[in-house]
């Protein structure tokens, strides 16, 4: 019996090595790799009879050994203006989670349509972070590599079917008559849960989507987010994927920090900090902060002016993004347009250069765990 690999639940958790060895396990060429790979991931095949280059006995061993699952779309969400498209996924045991496709147009600071999508790497989350609606579910399990490469392939397939179009959009020379997308351009993992918690399946995933061979996704395009776990920082910082780190930071200091983030409790700020400069240094890239903006909180000048105290030994490898926090049932409310750009203006004066993010989609409870948590109360007996 063949002992390579462990048992698996989808061809989606294999990487290209592994299905070489799966492949002369069975006594089949090396080659039929790259056509599987092809197909599911350049193809964006969701069966196997789909698979005509695939002799029809191997395609038969696959299925039976080797299935390709996909999850079951619970609920699908469109934003207003159709640039944001939620899913509430439901996986093979059950376990929920939620993935977000984002569309923006070119503009004169960006002159490429990108196509976004914010994935999951867990069910729920061990970091319970106060703000957070998945944070305050908690944490069911991990997902696979395959799992999370999934949640990339379902909108790939929709883009691919379904190009996304848009109207001329002024001063984007690219995009001067308009223009469509139909694929991926970007990935984030922002979604539920945290990746470092899961990094094992997490860095699989990516190098899946990166690889060549595969889906061929540019390493650069890819932006792991993570609330400050030090050794998994450490540790990426040797990878061989030139990854963008966005930090979950959301205070200038430990005390407040602590107050709606458990894990600085376990990791300090200053600790944190420090790591995420050794990795910009070491890596050359640069690091993003995130910074919920909670009104009445941590969106006061004074607490700006001590961000940009936090993060001057940065220099140009530090960039902080403000995010007005979600409306959850944790009560936070968010600031004003006036403290925001108050918060962004006393940044900048410091030298550090920032921006806010545009809402996309809180129409449709786009931000991580909020359709989980709506579509659990709805399903809750009155």
């Amino acid at each position: 019996m063949p002992t390579t690999l462990q048992p698996t639940a989808s061809i989606l958790d294999l990487a290209y090595p592994e299905l070489v060895a799966w492949l002369k396990e069975r006594g089949e060429p090396a080659f039929r790799a790259q056509q599987i790979f092809q197909a599911l991931y350049r193809d964006l095949a969701t069966d196997y009879a789909q698979m005509a280059t695939l002799p029809k006995a191997l395609r038969a061993r696959l299925a039976a050994e080797l299935p390709l699952v996909a999850p079951t779309v619970v609920r699908e969400l469109h934003s207003r203006d159709q640039r944001t498209v939620k899913l509430l996924l439901a996986l093979a045991d059950g376990a929920q989670i939620e993935t977000v496709l984002m569309l923006y147009p070119p503009n004169p600071e960006s002159p490429r349509a990108r196509a976004t999508v914010c994935v999951s790497t867990q069910a729920g989350c061990a970091y319970g972070c106060t703000f957070c609606a998945t944070g305050q579910m908690g944490f069911t399990r991990h997902l696979r590599a395959g799992e999370i490469v999934a949640q990339v392939l379902h909108f790939a397939r929709l883009l691919r079917a379904e190009p996304w179009r848009w109207p001329a959009v002024p001063g984007a020379a690219e995009a001067a008559t308009g223009g469509a997308l139909d694929h991926i351009t970007n990935i984030v993992l922002m979604g539920m849960g945290e990746p470092l918690h899961n990094y094992d399946n997490t860095l699989k995933a990516l190098r899946l989507l990166n690889a060549p061979a595969g889906f061929n996704l540019g390493a650069r395009h890819m932006t792991v987010s993570t609330v400050g776990l030090v050794p998994a920082i450490q540790r990426l910082a040797g990878e061989a994927l030139q990854v963008n780190l966005a930090i979950s930071l959301h205070a200038p200091n430990n005390a407040m920090r602590a107050q709606t983030m458990p894990v600085a409790r376990k990791w300090p700020l200053d600790e944190l900090l420090a790591t995420c400069l050794a990795f910009a240094r070491q890596t050359g890239r640069q690091v993003t902060f995130e910074y919920v903006l909670l009104a009445g909180v941590n969106d006061q000048i004074e607490h700006a002016t001590e961000l940009g105290a936090r993060l001057a030994p940065f220099g140009p490898l530090a960039h902080v993004n403000l995010i007005a926090v979600n409306v959850t049932a944790a009560g936070y409310q968010p600031p004003s347009g006036t403290a925001i750009r108050a918060f962004r203006d006393t940044l900048r004066q410091a030298g550090v250069s920032n921006s806010v993010r545009a809402e996309r989609g809180d129409d449709i409870a786009a931000a991580c765990g909020q359709l989980r948590t709506l579509n659990q109360s709805k399903a809750q007996p009155r």
